[in-house]
């Protein structure tokens, strides 16, 4: 359940938790990612359609069938992505027995040229792609260390 508070003088984030036991904690990691970040990019794609519905002024069951479409699709799109960062990031935690920046930079990288890899056969863009992935959980994952 969503919760926040007040301590002190700063604002905490909501905290949302939602417990799925798959038996194995990597099947629940990959889960968890899945269905968290699935999520935000389907309420992310309902917020900008209906802005966009209301822009044009045209509301109809069609565009709203479209829209529910395009959310399913977002939502399944960033979900399975977060979903193969998690369990990179995860499994290279579990190789390597350490918890740090440089699971989030492999598992990036990896998770970068798998995704490229079923996308596309580009040499260069897979790799491009996996330098792009590790970079952003680097980054993703020193901003949530940032105090």
């Amino acid at each position: 359940m969503p919760r926040s508070r007040f301590a002190g003088s700063s604002l905490t984030s909501p905290k949302v938790d939602v417990v799925i036991d798959m038996g194995n904690p990597f099947l629940n990691h990959t889960i968890d990612a899945f269905l968290k970040i699935g999520t935000v990019a389907a309420v992310k794609t309902a917020a900008e359609e209906s802005y966009y519905m209301v822009e044009r002024g045209k509301v109809s069951q069609q565009k709203f069938g479209n829209a529910f479409k395009k959310m399913c699709r977002e939502g399944a799109y960033w979900g399975t992505v977060a979903g193969v960062y998690a369990g990179m990031e995860f499994g290279v935690e579990r190789i390597r027995g350490e918890r740090d920046w440089k699971n989030a930079m492999v598992g990036g990288a990896l998770a970068g040229a798998l995704i490229s890899a079923a996308s596309s056969n580009n040499r260069e863009k897979i790799v491009m792609d996996a330098i792009t992935g590790g970079a952003i959980a680097t980054a993703a994952e020193f901003l949530n260390h940032i105090k």
